[in-house]
């Protein structure tokens, strides 16, 4: 019993870590929802994608293999190399749509003409939750994989992964409210993104065992991740400083 509930309290904490960068995906995303619109977005889309993540949970325990199994290689020596199965191709196509969605949104908050509700045409309800829950299935199998290895039991990983939903749902409004107040650490957190789909891009290539120009594509840890976000805070808060210093600055000259 005791060894159950420490696994659980793992396998929770397993999926809070990994579930940061699909949390951020899912504040920003809802931002093209109508503003009344977007609580019921978050809610329901983080509620769908837990359903079908125990879905993938199950199928996994069974299917692994086939999942793992190749279904196609390219071969242009010292060219181009690789050999796909289906989860190299769900995250090579997740990575490539969360570095697509990121530039893109970039590109938009580059356009100062632009503002939310001005320009930007909002997207249905449905078709917002459905982007949220695809993408929430791609970043679910590393979450699922792992969840694997610490556990055998099935009951425990699904109530890890209702835990770990529940609070998704929780702090996805939170996260949004900040963001909300505090708009420029939207940059921030598009840059972010931005690293998860490259992160995402090179743990696909390495999973089709990928090779360009003859070098192998090797993927991304998660510690090397963890320093480029530090490192991306760190710059955006003596950015935002110095910013407000030469501010006052410029305030006192002018008085």
């Amino acid at each position: 019993m005791i060894d159950a509930i420490v696994t659980l309290g793992l396998l929770v904490m397993l999926q809070a870590v990994l579930g940061f960068d699909n949390l951020l995906y899912i504040s920003l995303t809802s931002k093209r929802a109508r503003a009344e619109d977007r609580k019921q977005v978050r809610t329901w889309g983080i509620a769908i994608a837990v359903f079908l993540r125990i879905a993938l949970l199950f199928i996994l325990v069974k299917l692994i293999d086939y999942f793992q199994e190749p279904w196609f290689g390219i071969e242009k020596e010292g060219i181009f190399t690789g050999h796909y199965n289906l989860h190299s191709l769900i995250v090579l196509l997740g990575g490539a749509f969360i570095l697509y969605t990121s530039v893109k949104e970039i590109f938009h908050m580059m356009n100062l003409d632009e503002h939310e509700g001005e320009g930007r045409p909002t997207q249905s309800t449905g078709r917002v939750i459905f982007t949220i829950v695809i993408m929430n299935l791609v970043f679910s199998f590393d979450s699922i994989l792992s969840a694997m290895a610490l556990s055998d039991s099935v009951p425990i990983m699904a109530t890890a992964i209702i835990i770990g939903g529940m609070l998704m749902i929780w702090l996805a409004d939170h996260v949004a409210t900040f963001l909300q107040k505090n708009r420029l650490y939207e940059v921030l957190g598009l840059f972010i993104l931005f690293v998860v789909g490259i992160m995402l891009l090179t743990e696909g290539g390495h999973l089709a065992h990928m090779e360009i120009a003859g070098q192998p594509i090797t993927p991304m840890n998660k510690m090397t991740f963890y320093f480029v976000i530090a490192v991306l805070v760190m710059c955006d808060v003596v950015q935002s400083r110095y910013q407000r210093k030469l501010m006052a600055q410029a305030s006192t000259n002018r008085n």
